[in-house]
């Protein structure tokens, strides 16, 4: 992938991830996307080039160290650079505090943190790069968190603190790498109408959520700022009284 501006972008298969892969794509960017299930994410790299894109889909699962390298060397293998990396991934989990184990807490920071970590790590290269080929915007980076990273909502405290430490490595990215031309913005979202607020559609009407089309404009909006314009946070809650809740 070489000349165009290029951007990765994780949880593509569907939700506000391939909202956002679609958006990228019709703006002219090629696209690495990858997502858990090898199905979905060739369906959706298949919507993707219909746009006239080129996309590689890879089944990623996240929660894997291996398959986090393997990312990571599919892209260092076909980007000469990447101009944005799209933290889209994430898995949530629900209970009281006393009652979730262990082992789903570690599994929510693994996907949710411990990967995003390892992939701007990595790919701080390609982004730079990226940066010094478009030095009037640089380069972004923009991750998918909750509102429930900022405001704490009562059996979301695993999910919480994994989207408020990614929001916390978002501001560190920024501190180390903005000079340079890479920044990167977190969007904090209420309850956004997805496969992932399923569970609580009961409680809250679907008709009041936030849409995926509403967070992929918010998401291309940063990706045109210029170099000088360093978003850290952008917080989304639904009309009335939700304000500070999902």
């Amino acid at each position: 992938m070489t000349g165009r501006p290029t951007a990765l972008v994780t949880g593509a298969s569907r939700g506000i991830g391939f909202a956002i892969a679609h958006r990228l794509a019709e703006a002219g960017y090629d696209l690495i996307v990858c997502a858990r299930r090898a199905g979905t994410v060739a369906d959706a790299g298949r919507r993707l080039a219909s746009t006239g894109a080129r996309v590689h889909a890879e089944q990623v699962d996240l929660a894997a160290e291996e398959d986090v390298r393997r990312l990571i060397e599919v892209c260092q293998e076909r980007c000469d650079r990447l101009d944005v990396l799209v933290l889209g991934a994430g898995i949530g989990t629900a209970g009281p505090i006393e009652e979730v184990p262990l082992r789903r807490f570690d599994k929510v920071f693994a996907v949710n943190v411990r990967a995003p970590y390892a992939l701007v790590q990595a790919l701080l290269p390609l982004l730079r790069k990226g940066a010094a080929a478009n030095p009037g915007r640089g380069a972004k980076i923009v991750a998918l968190a909750s509102i429930t990273g900022i405001y704490p909502s009562p059996g979301l405290a695993a999910y919480g603190a994994s989207k408020a430490a990614l929001g916390a490595l978002c501001r560190s990215v920024n501190a180390e790498a903005s000079a340079s031309g890479v920044s990167a913005t977190v969007i904090s979202p209420g309850y956004v109408d997805t496969d992932m607020t399923e569970g609580v559609r009961d409680e809250v009407d679907p008709a009041t959520m936030i849409s995926t089309s509403d967070i992929a404009e918010l998401a291309m909006s940063v990706t045109r700022l210029s170099v000088n314009a360093v978003v850290p946070e952008l917080v989304v809650t639904r009309p009335g009284g939700q304000l500070h809740r999902a």
